[in-house]
């Protein structure tokens, strides 16, 4: 499996989940056109048919030489096989609609899709004291808001905070891309933790070069080397706070 594969299933655990059994349902269906080829001599597309309409199987040793007893049995054993892996299918789909889970996706998905129609917005990593007083101030004042956020507590929170978010590690690539960095405007790392806000840093000002990067670090000795990570304003809670850096971006 790709880099790229592994990381659409990691963020879709619904297909993760159902990828087991729908794969076992299509292994069932090609071994059985296999095997009526091989026992009945019949081409696949006739083979196909017969997975749909089995009684065509005695219709053709009507006519034909073959082992039709084993054939017949063969029949039942994949009939019994595709709905055992069928009903396997639809518990793993009937548990996660029970469990919210398929709600959830789609709502990751309509949330993903408006991200993608979003140009000059300001991603938001972080969402603690100073990632939600931005946030708030910016919405307020009308400017497009994406935050990243792993922790599931803080995501159901920016949720209920009505900003659009992405639930995954602000310095994997891949979550900085669900969150449009690269149409981005803005780019805040507002962690509370210097180090992580750095390799965001890093990450960003590769993958959104045009984009003001906004680095919150803890202390001063940090603040150089925020900036030769490329970060264009760096923040000491001490010293500037959520609310002002909201300011600068909405004059």
């Amino acid at each position: 499996m790709s880099a790229d594969e592994g990381g659409v299933l990691s963020k879709r655990p619904l297909l993760r989940r159902a990828l087991l059994p729908m794969v076992a349902f299509v292994g069932v269906v090609a071994v059985t056109i296999a095997g009526f080829v091989a026992l009945a001599g019949v081409d696949i597309v006739e083979a196909a048919y017969w997975l749909i309409t089995p009684e065509n199987i005695g219709i053709h040793f009507r006519g034909n030489e073959g082992p039709e007893t084993v054939t017949k049995g063969f029949a039942v054993v994949s009939r019994l096989a595709q709905i055992v892996t069928g009903l396997w299918i639809g518990q793993t789909v009937a548990s996660a609609l029970f469990g919210g889970q398929l709600t959830e996706e789609l709502k990751r998905v309509t949330q993903e899709k408006k991200i993608a129609t979003f140009s000059d917005h300001v991603v938001i990593c972080g969402y603690g004291m100073f990632g939600e007083t931005v946030a708030y101030q910016l919405n307020e004042a009308g400017t497009d808001v994406v935050v990243i956020e792993q922790d599931d507590d803080k995501v159901s929170q920016v949720e209920r905070d009505g900003h659009l978010v992405v639930d995954g590690d602000a310095r994997q690539e891949p979550t900085l891309e669900r969150a449009g960095i690269e149409d981005a405007a803005t780019v805040v790392a507002a962690i509370d933790d210097s180090n992580v806000n750095l390799q965001i840093s890093v990450l960003a000002s590769q993958l959104a070069p045009d984009a003001t990067l906004i680095v919150r670090v803890g202390e001063q000795t940090y603040a150089s080397t925020a900036r030769r990570a490329g970060a264009d304003t760096v923040v000491i809670p001490e010293i500037m706070s959520g609310s002002d850096i909201a300011g600068e971006l909405t004059d």
